[in-house]
């Protein structure tokens, strides 16, 4: 079981917690952890992406030239996809990216992607957030204390904190989420995971519970 420090926003040592080993300690599966990523991916495309056919394309109603006698190859319409401005054969035409997984694979996937950053120790834990403005000079302080200043972080809050969200918004390399909105594919495009004490604890008592 991996233990963690609770450190404060001065970068102090105030507790530590032990990380229960059901949900950050369980042997990863990547099989299904690369298709919760997939689905997450494919969730993000909309699909509508679309090309004309030849029976789309506006014009050639007429034949271009008679069929014989012209020397030239025998064509029948101007919008024939061999043609500029023809149809398109093949094209993309607007479809659904949707794929499906069971409630226990996205579990599975997430408490893999957890592990995942448990073991290779990549996982903070602040005691709570005691911004008292909106300021993005706060957000980037508090991860030069903590040494995160370098790199891509996933910040999980228990409870809607507006000075933290806005103070991390202006920051491309932050992502400041609730901890019910948590998911797979935020946590493995993070670098590293910034959970408050609570948020931890919630997680815990969320996926512990969950079959």
């Amino acid at each position: 079981m991996s233990k963690l420090d609770i450190k404060n926003t001065k970068g102090e040592v105030t507790a530590n917690v032990t990380l229960k080993k059901e949900i950050f300690n369980i042997e990863p599966n990547d099989s299904v952890l690369k298709d919760a990523i997939v689905l997450s991916l494919a969730s993000l495309r909309q699909g509508t992406h679309s090309t004309k056919t030849r029976s789309e394309v506006s014009g050639g109603g007429a034949k271009p030239w008679r069929q014989k006698g012209t020397g030239r190859a025998r064509q029948g319409s101007i919008r024939a996809t061999q043609w500029r401005g023809g149809g398109i054969v093949f094209g993309p035409q607007p479809r659904s990216y949707k794929k499906k997984q069971n409630k226990k694979e996205r579990r599975l996937a997430l408490l893999s992607a957890l592990s995942y950053k448990a073991q290779n120790k990549d996982i903070t834990i602040i005691d709570e957030f005691d911004f008292k403005e909106s300021k993005t000079k706060n957000m980037i302080s508090l991860l030069q204390t903590l040494n995160l200043d370098n790199c891509k972080v996933l910040v999980v809050l228990n409870n809607i904190e507006e000075n933290v969200f806005l103070s991390g918004r202006n920051l491309p390399q932050i992502k400041v989420i609730l901890v019910d909105a948590i998911n797979t594919l935020d946590v493995v495009t993070a670098d590293k995971l910034l959970f408050t004490k609570d948020a931890l604890k919630k997680i815990e008592e969320v996926l512990g519970n969950e079959k």
